[in-house]
């Protein structure tokens, strides 16, 4: 018995590290799949606060996303790829994975974890920057979620941090959400324990900030239009 429980976790951190799902574990990072002719694809590629750390897959910002655009006529499809714990270096390797199912829009949310760890700036920029750019070449539209971080290391590292998002999205001519916690961070009432990660409620306000920028770039490429998914 505890010979097969070892093997089944070490098949989940596999699936986990690789992306994949496998059959009778679950699907705890099922890979995106192509979205139907008359949708848009939505792929959220994130860490945990896209993942959704201690609430139902149901309750984290992706799902609401996808049921708020519904509700105002939109035919879209939103996939989670969030994983916790995830920096931007993880960014062009699992987004390309992901561009396997043609998505139209990428979110783009990573970062946070480099900030908390006091990693590299110019690392984390030129990470972002090349999961744009790979993105961007399977024409996919990004829209980049900007972050912020305690000052632990210092006001310095902190601004300069907060400034990478803005600088990166004008780079490259993308949208930008400013920061995908405003009026979330910092609320005893709209996160965990933690203080940290949002609760159900706080992704309710995650998906206000995130709602206007999808709908501007839905409507800039059209939603009603039908995606030419038929190429492998």
């Amino acid at each position: 018995m505890m010979g097969r429980v070892r093997t089944r976790r070490i098949l989940i951190r596999v699936a986990v590290v690789f992306g994949v799902g496998i059959a009778g574990l679950g699907n705890p990072i099922a890979p995106t799949a192509a979205a139907p002719d008359s949708a848009r694809l939505i792929v959220c590629l994130g860490d945990s606060l896209t993942e959704g750390y201690q609430v139902l897959p149901e309750q984290a910002y992706p799902a609401l996303l996808e049921a708020r655009l519904h509700e105002l006529g939109h035919d879209v499809r939103v996939v989670n790829a969030g994983i916790s714990g995830s920096t931007s270096a993880s960014g062009v390797s699992r987004l390309g994975w992901q561009l396997r199912a043609d998505p139209d829009i990428v979110i783009l949310s990573l970062g946070g974890n480099d900030g908390l760890r006091g990693l590299a700036l110019t690392q984390t920029r030129e990470n972002l920057s090349r999961a744009i750019t790979l993105a961007q070449s399977k024409g996919a539209v990004v829209i980049l979620a900007g972050m912020k971080i305690p000052p632990n290391y210092g006001l310095d590292y902190t601004r300069e941090f907060e400034q990478i998002f803005p600088a990166v999205a004008a780079e490259h001519e993308v949208p930008l959400i400013p920061f995908l916690l405003e009026g979330v961070a910092a609320r005893p009432d709209l996160n965990i324990g933690d203080g940290i990660h949002p609760n159900p409620a706080g992704y309710v306000r995650v998906v206000d900030n995130v709602l206007p920028v999808v709908l501007t770039v839905l409507g800039e490429i059209g939603s009603s239009a039908q995606p030419d998914r038929s190429s492998p």
